[in-house]
């Protein structure tokens, strides 16, 4: 399967997202009643993540009763960044980080809990760089359209002066 069509295909993250929850929330020293209650709304983002890859941009939505959804497009995306915690690299995850010229200071997104992160890091530098896979389309629809207009004007302009 093509490079691009393994990204394409992500949809959840990894099983291995639910144990660094666990992982951090034993870190905090919460244990008894309070663990359950910490790992509880990370059980529910993990549960409700979802990710989507497509030719324009990515989309990352999370929650069970406040959904949040985020999408980017390739051409927003500014700067890239993959962060790998002490347990994240344990478990071989990477997350992420995603920023455009927004203005804030943190990434605008975060993907979480991928196996496959320097692949999707690779990929989505390739497509804010504007690089397409071979099966698509060009991007450069501007450059297409005037070498169009300038064979339409060579051909006016040979019927014309066929006339004349």
């Amino acid at each position: 399967m093509p490079a691009a069509e393994r990204i394409y295909a992500i949809e959840r993250p990894s099983t291995k997202l639910l144990w660094l929850y666990v992982l951090r929330v034993l870190a905090l020293g919460l244990l008894g009643p309070w663990f359950w209650i910490a790992l509880l709304p990370l059980y529910f983002r993990y549960h409700s993540l979802r990710y989507r890859f497509d030719r324009e941009g990515v989309a990352m939505s999370w929650g069970v009763l406040w959904r949040r959804e985020i999408y980017l497009t390739y051409a927003r995306i500014q700067d890239i960044h993959i962060s790998r915690g002490l347990f994240e690299r344990w478990l071989g995850l990477g997350t992420i980080h995603v920023q455009t010229a927004a203005g804030t200071s943190g990434a605008e997104m975060s993907i979480d809990g991928l196996v496959e992160y320097e692949a999707v890091r690779d990929f989505l530098y390739s497509r804010m760089r504007g690089a397409t896979h071979p099966s698509e389309p060009a991007e450069d629809t501007a450059a297409l359209l005037l070498a169009e207009i300038r064979d339409d004007l060579r051909a006016v302009r040979g019927k014309l002066e066929g006339r004349a």
